[in-house]
This record gives C-alpha cells, structure tokens and sequence, in this order.
C-alpha cells in the first residue's frame, strides 16, 4: 500500500499507519539510468533525523558526476540522489529543536546549525538502500537536523528548493567568498544553475563590466536580463582574448567559473589581472584531471581558489537571498525553465547534460504550500 500525495492533510497521520512505502530514484550502477521504485520503506528516525515529505527537488551537475562515474568508484551503491530541495516536516528524532510538525523547509547538503546524524539506510524488498545526510530524488526523506532550514515568509516552494545548493553556492561565491570592490570586473564562465546564481548577484555591486561565457546562446541572451555587460560564446571566440581586448588588455579583477571544466577553469584563471585579479571556481572536473596553470602567474599576484558552497552559512544565507528575491534583485524564477514528475528524472538529468535547461525541478508534490508565518522563528 503507497500512501501518496497527502499535502498538509495531516502528515502525522501517516505514522500512524503501520507502513509508509514512497517512490524514489536510485542510482544501481553507474553510468546506467535511475532505477525508479515505488515502495521504499523508510528506517525508524533516530535523533537528530527528520522526516520530510518533498515538495521539489533540483537537479545539479553533481547527480551527473555521481551517476556517470565521474568522481570514481562509488562504494555506497545502491543509493539515492539529490541534495537540494523543499518540502514539509512529518516527524523528528530525538533531539531535534530547529525544526517541527508541518514547518516548510528548504533541504541542502551545506551544513547548518542542528544534529549531523550522518546517512541512513532505507529498506526495499529485503535490499539496503543507502542514502547520505540528505537526498531529494525521493517522496520522503530522512535527512540530518542540520540540513534543514526554514522556508521564509512569501517564498514559493519551488524557488525554496534552488536555494539548497544553487542560489547559496552561486551567489554567496559573490556575497561570501569575493566580496568585490565598487568599479571592478568580473567574468562568469558557465552559466548553469549555479553560474547564473553567481551572475544574479553581481547586480548588488558596482561593477564596470561584467562578462558571461557560455557556448550556449539562449543563456548568453538570458544573462544579459541578470547583469551581464558583455557576452562571449567560446564557440565563437577566445573568451580570455575577448575579455582582454575589452579591458585594455589587463584582464578582469574577479573571475567566477561554474562550468567544471579544466578548460574553463584555466581560461577563468588566466582572464584576471595580475597583481591581485581572483579567480574562484565552484564545482570540479571528473575525477583525476588537473588544471595547469603558469606558476609566474602566481608569484605576479594573481590567485585561485576553489569555493565549497559559496562559504554559505544556510541558517543566514537562505533568508538573505529569499529577502533579494522578494524584493525583485534575484530573478530566480528565471532558472527554472521546465519541471518533470519523478518518473521522468531521467529525462531531467538528459536535458541538463544536454544544455536543454538551466536548472531541472522535479516536482513531487506541488500541493504542499509555504505556511510558514515569519521569516524566522
């Protein structure tokens, strides 16, 4: 018996009954499609843990690498995937305060404040499940207390769940990491979820110029509506050569690369200026590549470094960037371009690869709304 599709009736109810079985996405094996199921048993809480019934989940780049084999060999299979997210609580273990009975929250893989209480294991058909700290590929979840944060005031479900990995990684790159000084340049190099979040958040800060690359148009035309001065499709130009030519061959004080690649990550590196330009990249090639990079460039003051999660703090990143939101500053309505029910992930991950969308939702249970009455509580 499938219990499904409950919204905010009475989520405890569901407890009451004597199984819970949901549908989720597991990943078997890698470089294979997601294997949908749809009587995963959830384990009993233990402290620190919290059950949540999803609302939406995002797809990011990460799922790609993790089911393509990118990051090496996976020792947890079979597992479930997804780390950003909303939904509401349905119960909690022991232990937990941050969170209660029918709260919205947005689920994230950066830590907050609350119980790390590590993975879990789910049961289907006498088969263990695996599954980390938190997982969005799913109906429910039993995540950690600490990757839990209250939905704010007046924020709509599914932008909540961008503001799990996308919106915190990219935009706190910008708030967090760089904090950029007024008349400067920046550069993004991909403009995916998290590069457009980045992209987003130049608009609170007084730059000269700001240049986008991608090799995609449609998102070159869209970044011109989140701040971008200057374009560049690498397809069609050396985005360094470019970004020299229109800053009187010295280069950008700030780069941001967001695509993942060693390629990009070098042509982000070598778009700044010396004495001083920075360089952040936010997500890593497959597993075993290395950048190169000239050494002379270092010891002539230009510097990189790599960003975990824009430096964000969720507990107060997350009702900062909700509150820029509200107030018109992050379009991140425009980073959603198609949603899928969770029997078509597969498709999701396909159009991601394939550049079709910025950042896929899947939608789990659009029913369930934002009841939350303050912006903290």
């Amino acid at each position: 018996m499938t219990f499904l599709g409950i919204g905010l009736l009475d989520p405890f109810s569901v407890l009451k009954m004597s199984n819970i079985l949901f549908k989720a996405a597991v990943l078997q094996k890698q470089k294979e499609k997601l294997r949908l199921i749809d009587d995963l048993k959830p384990p009993k809480l233990k402290a620190g843990q919290v059950l949540v019934k999803l609302a939406y989940s995002g797809v990011c780049h990460s799922q790609i690498m993790e089911i393509d084999g990118l990051r090496g060999e996976d020792k947890y299979l079979p597992h479930l995937l997804g780390h950003e997210g909303s939904g509401i609580v349905v119960d909690r273990g022991e232990g937990v305060t941050k969170v209660k009975k029918d709260d919205a929250v947005v689920l994230g893989w950066i830590k907050g404040s609350g119980i790390e209480a590590g993975g879990c294991c789910y049961e289907h058909n006498s088969e263990i499940i695996n599954a980390g700290g938190v997982t969005t590929f799913n109906e429910f979840a039993v995540v950690s207390e600490n990757r839990c944060v209250l939905v704010p005031n007046n924020i709509p479900m599914d932008i909540a769940a961008l503001l799990g990995c996308a919106v915190l990684t990219g935009s706190g790159i910008l708030t967090n990491t760089i904090q950029p000084q007024k008349n400067t340049n920046i550069a993004f190099f991909g403009l995916g979820g998290i590069g457009i979040s980045a992209l987003a958040a130049s608009k609170l800060y007084s730059f000269n110029k700001v240049f986008a690359v991608d090799i995609n148009d449609d998102r070159l035309e869209l970044a011109k509506e989140f701040g971008a001065t200057h374009i560049i499709n690498p397809l069609k130009s050396c985005p360094v050569n470019f970004i020299k030519e229109h800053t009187g061959g010295i280069g950008v004080d700030y780069s941001v690369d967001a695509a993942g690649l060693t390629k990009t990550i070098e042509q982000a590196f070598d778009s700044v200026k010396t004495g001083g330009g920075l360089c952040v990249f936010a997500s890593h090639p497959k597993f075993g590549e290395k950048i190169s990079i000239d050494p002379f460039d270092l010891i002539s003051g230009k510097k990189i470094i790599g960003s975990w999660g824009g430096g964000a703090n969720p507990d107060t990143d997350i009702p900062k960037f909700s509150k820029l939101y509200c107030d018109g500053i992050l379009p991140l309505d425009k980073l959603i371009t198609k949603k899928y029910k969770l029997e078509k992930i597969n498709d999701a991950i396909d159009d991601l690869k394939s550049g079709k969308v910025i950042r896929p939702i899947i939608e789990l249970d659009k029913s369930i709304k934002n009841l939350n009455n303050m912006v903290n509580k």
